[in-house]
């Protein structure tokens, strides 16, 4: 068991403020049937007050990134992103409008299904409603991290968070409290370098028109020899034949360093499981691809949400585990596709901090059972920029146990540049984290190092941070609309 001496605390929220900036890419960005050129990043603060009268704050923040939370075609990039800012608008008015003390994760239960509801009556898909639910929880627990001066490690490991099952029955006679006791962060973690479809793979791939002249690599040869990563994840189409050939040649770059993993997303392009076994074949009939083929890990998300669960994918999954992402919209969509043949889910801050961990409690309670083949988590992107969004989903990552976490932020947009951030407030994130952060030019970037982040700096009172973003520099969510660049 953990040893916790008393409840956890409970506390009344008292505001949640929302604040934007724009991002613009250094190089387009596409996945599925989206290319985003630009978005705006969206920050939440939360102020709390615990039942001594004690207050504190917290923030967390989150890229609003078109064409995943909601694929619609008819929707526009502009229409998407104004979309999570209502999503943020009505969890900021529900979590506000109710001041009754909670654990933090007691506000995040309460307010769950009732935000669903509000949401689908707004015309928001479930996806797109936990985004402002998971930026306010986030903000939130910084708070209570900061109130009870612990770190987020700290806070989880003694479940201040009041985690229990009352989202998830199937965990009622689980020890959740004891799993949580167990968590601890690692010093370091593999990024997994992202492979956009429209990526050059070598310098000769490189075209003259938008190519930024910022020293930062562009093709994948340059981010290897800049990076040395060894994890890479790939975007695919849907169609076999283009995925085969553009991973032929992916394998050409790959097969030469001495050791690498591959894991593959297919963003709900796929037609249907036939499709997707297709694919499989293929990838396993092919010779130049041998390689490349026994290092991949997993699939991830091939179908689109609104028919992955209509079918089982046992079959498929035999050959290669498939793993769900943009169906992991609601609390019990992994029970549900683990029944189907899924092999595991994946871990990101903007579906929600409490989903991963649960998500996780339920990756060990049945692997610990030995009932069919195994199930894992995985960590994956939606690129989370320097600052709070990489160091909160860092940090995530890492109690989880996960080993490699895919990045991109840092890849698609210029250092700190890309959020217009100020020159003090970069600087002040690399004074307060200097292993997780080095200087490139005159900006601030990420630093990676032999394909490894170093996480020490995030064990600081708080959720993974030292110091804050400057709200001086942001403008209230909404108060302008920025342009976003249409596909």
């Amino acid at each position: 068991m953990s040893g916790r001496a008393a409840p956890a605390p409970r506390f009344s929220v008292i505001s949640l403020e929302c604040f934007e900036r724009p991002v613009a890419l250094r190089l387009p960005f596409r996945f599925g049937a989206a290319t985003v050129r630009e978005a705006p990043q969206a920050f939440v603060r939360a102020t709390v007050r615990a039942t001594d009268g004690r207050t504190a704050q917290g923030m967390a923040a989150q890229m609003m990134i078109p064409k995943w939370f909601d694929k619609d075609p008819c929707r526009s990039n502009a229409a998407n992103v104004e979309d999570l800012r209502r999503s943020l608008r009505l969890a900021r008015a529900a979590y506000c409008a109710n001041t009754a003390p909670r654990s933090a994760f007691g506000h995040a239960a309460f307010h769950y299904q009732a935000l669903l509801e509000s949401s689908a009556r707004d015309g928001l898909d479930a996806l797109t409603a936990s985004y402002g639910a998971a930026l306010a929880d986030a903000a939130i627990l910084d708070a209570l991290c900061r109130l009870r001066d612990v770190s987020f490690e700290t806070a989880l490991r003694l479940n201040l968070v009041g985690l229990d099952a009352e989202l998830t029955p199937d965990l009622a006679h689980f020890d959740l409290e004891g799993y949580l006791a167990g968590r601890q962060m690692p010093n370091r973690i593999h990024a997994r370098h992202t492979v956009g479809m429209d990526d050059p793979l070598t310098e000769h791939d490189i075209g003259t028109d938008g190519i930024p002249d910022d020293g930062l690599p562009v093709a994948l040869t340059q981010v290897i020899a800049r990076y040395c990563n060894r994890y890479f994840k790939v975007k695919l189409c849907g169609d076999v034949e283009a995925d085969i050939a553009r991973l032929t040649q992916i394998a050409a770059v790959l097969d030469p360093l001495a050791d690498y993993r591959v894991t593959l997303d297919g963003n709900e392009q796929f037609a249907d499981v036939a499709a997707v076994t297709d694919f499989v074949d293929a990838l396993v009939r092919e010779p130049r691809m041998a390689r490349l083929r026994n290092a991949t890990l997993y699939l991830e998300q091939p179908l689109a949400r609104s028919i992955a669960f209509d079918t089982g994918v046992h079959a498929v999954a035999t050959a290669m585990p498939l793993i769900i992402d943009e169906s992991d919209a609601t609390i019990d969509a992994f029970v549900r596709a683990r029944a189907l043949g899924y092999a595991g889910v994946s871990s990101k801050t903007c579906k929600g901090i409490y989903k991963s961990l649960l998500n996780s409690a339920r990756c060990a309670r049945w692997n610990a059972a030995g009932h069919g083949a195994p199930v894992f988590m995985t960590g994956e992107d939606l690129t989370a920029q320097p600052g709070l969004a990489v160091q909160q989903d860092l940090a995530l990552a890492a109690v989880l146990g996960l080993t490699h976490v895919e990045r991109n932020g840092h890849h698609y947009v210029a250092a700190f540049a890309g959020q217009h951030a100020p020159a003090p407030e970069q600087q002040a994130f690399l004074a307060a984290h200097p292993d997780l952060y080095m200087r490139s030019g005159d900006q601030v970037a990420l630093a990676i190092r032999d394909g490894e982040i170093a996480l020490d700096s995030l064990a600081v009172v708080g959720f993974a941070s030292g110091v804050w973003p400057d709200v001086e520099s942001m403008q209230p969510l909404g108060e302008r609309i920025h342009s976003v660049s249409e596909v």
